[in-house]
């Protein structure tokens, strides 16, 4: 009897010990390559803000619209899965795809040397300028060079962040662009710094706002979809470029430009 349960024993772990070999290859397989395992689970996690108008917002029936919406919208639809939109603080979300706990960040992310240590990125789909904010009494700041000892704010870590910083400023850290407006208007910061487009759709909906540009860089920036750095997300950043290039190619990424922003950012000139 003790010999008849021992071989039983036996002929069961060795089929648990199968059942996981086989389930393990295939978890293995999709874990080396997140194109297949976004197919695999049927949807692409996708991170973004949802308080940065034009880029990520939600309108007056709290739907969550915008020109990355769109655009990480169209990278799902490629590749035949769900979008999963996951809302959250700029800090938070590229930590998410540094862990892997997000595929891809739509968001209006800019690439700088810094963050290329860090994640790898796609091919870019829209271009940018910074502007100077100042309350519109203010003249005392008239280029970048004026930033020097005064006090802005902006999300930590974020592009703009670092160049008030570059240029001397004293950066205090926000949530988001609603948030440093506030700071702003109400005299507790100098000024902030953002893109050219977020300023002019901020007019577009406050007109009576008492803020004005000041300074516009020259230089234009270049923005891009992050993902985690390593070889596992070639064949997605592969997908995510495709993408991109249809719809550049088809006028649809100009057509989302001048409906989001009033002008066409989708290309550099």
């Amino acid at each position: 009897m003790k010999k008849t349960l021992s071989v039983l024993l036996a002929v069961v772990l060795l089929a648990l010990s199968f059942a996981a070999c086989s389930g393990g290859m295939g978890s293995s397989a999709a874990a080396d390559d997140m194109l297949a395992a976004i197919k695999e689970k049927g949807e692409i996690t996708i991170a973004m803000e949802g308080t940065w108008a034009p880029w990520t917002y939600h309108d007056e029936d709290d739907k969550l619209v915008g020109y990355d919406v769109e655009v990480g919208q169209a990278i799902a639809d490629k590749i035949g899965v769900e979008a999963n939109f996951v809302e959250g603080e700029w800090d938070a979300l590229l930590a998410g795809i540094e862990s892997g706990r997000y595929d891809i960040m739509v968001n209006g992310v800019d690439i700088d040397e810094n963050r290329k240590k860090t994640y790898d990125f796609s091919d870019p789909y829209a271009y940018n300028k910074t502007v100077i904010i100042v309350r519109a009494d203010d003249d005392s700041i008239q280029s970048f060079e004026d930033l020097d000892g005064k006090t802005t704010a902006n999300t930590v870590n974020s592009t703009y962040a670092n160049v008030a910083e570059a240029y001397g400023a004293n950066v205090t850290g926000v949530d988001d662009f609603n948030q440093t407006l506030e700071l702003l208007t109400s005299g507790r910061i100098d000024a902030t710094l953002n893109g050219e487009g977020s300023f002019y759709d901020y007019i577009k909906l406050y007109p009576d706002a008492p803020i004005k540009i000041a300074a516009i860089s020259e230089d234009v920036t270049e923005v891009a979809i992050p993902v985690q750095k390593g070889e596992k997300n070639a064949e997605l950043l592969k997908v995510i470029n495709e993408t991109i290039s249809e719809l550049r190619e088809s006028g649809k990424l100009r057509e989302l430009s001048e409906k989001y922003f009033g002008y066409d950012l989708s290309s550099k000139d």
